[in-house]
């Protein structure tokens, strides 16, 4: 999603990761096992559900990894490489990394950016030219040599949230959260509960919080999804990872219910 250049002051900035309260959580499981993308489908704009003739998404080095040297130039091939099982009140922790060169005519906001889309729209009720799943996303972005370019921040592609006490209808807003400039693993931790609190982590301090992910009445995806039948406050969704034009690579990707 695009870069936006609000940046936000949390209340709760550099607290540590707290444990859930209340009853006793799941195991953390692995979704990925890293040797192939079994329990993953692809959905690459331009393509139906499950073709991925590019090879955006791949396993290397026993890392899930996205890559773009099966394109010529990026054609606004926007990807989506969705968990075969929803899921709505959970934590889920990766670490992920920007690596080389971004694809010809990939976009310029999109240089060292993809993102995690939670509470998102079953994949196959998406549209074969849809850029993006109904969803909040969680947007992973790396810095270049100077100026600020936090990560974990909020984009909303057919969505609005409950941000400070306020219906919050702004499209990408940043998180808190420091600038990574390299080819360093940055660790992401998410909270979701549900149609309440997603608190977003990185390297384990809370960088942005918000809650009641809905859809926005005034968006022609999130309008298609309603009509078959979604409700208009997101109460559990699909979790992809995004290509947007840069190669990144993911790994430890884990996921735990919560109880």
């Amino acid at each position: 999603m695009r870069f936006a250049l609000f940046v936000v002051a949390l209340g709760a900035a550099g607290a540590a990761l707290a444990p859930v309260q209340g009853a006793p959580s799941a195991p953390w499981v692995s979704l990925f096992n890293g040797r192939n993308l079994e329990g993953w489908t692809p959905k690459i704009v331009g393509h139906k559900l499950g073709e991925d003739p590019m090879r955006t998404f791949r396993v290397e080095g026993g890392n899930l990894v996205v890559r773009y040297d099966g394109y010529e130039k990026f054609d606004g091939r926007f990807g989506h490489l969705f968990y075969r099982t929803p899921a709505s009140r959970y934590k889920l922790r990766l670490e992920y990394r920007f690596v080389g060169q971004q694809v010809p005519e990939g976009p310029g906001w999109a240089w060292k950016n993809s993102g995690v889309m939670i509470h998102g729209q079953p994949p196959e009720t998406m549209g074969e030219r849809q850029d993006f799943p109904v969803s909040a996303e969680v947007q992973l972005l790396g810095g270049d040599k100077e100026g600020d370019r936090p990560t974990a921040n909020l984009c909303t592609p057919g969505t609005n949230v409950m941000y400070n006490g306020q219906l919050w209808r702004q499209h990408c807003t940043n998180s808190n959260s420091p600038t990574f400039r390299g080819e360093e693993w940055v660790r992401l931790e998410l909270d979701v509960n549900g149609p309440e609190d997603v608190v977003h982590y990185i390297n384990g301090q809370e960088v942005f919080r918000y809650r009641e992910v809905q859809l926005d009445p005034n968006d022609a995806d999130a309008k298609a999804w309603a009509a078959s039948g979604a409700e208009s406050l997101i109460r559990s969704g699909s979790i992809s990872l995004q290509s947007e034009s840069h190669p990144v690579e993911f790994r430890r990707i884990a996921l735990q219910l919560k109880r």
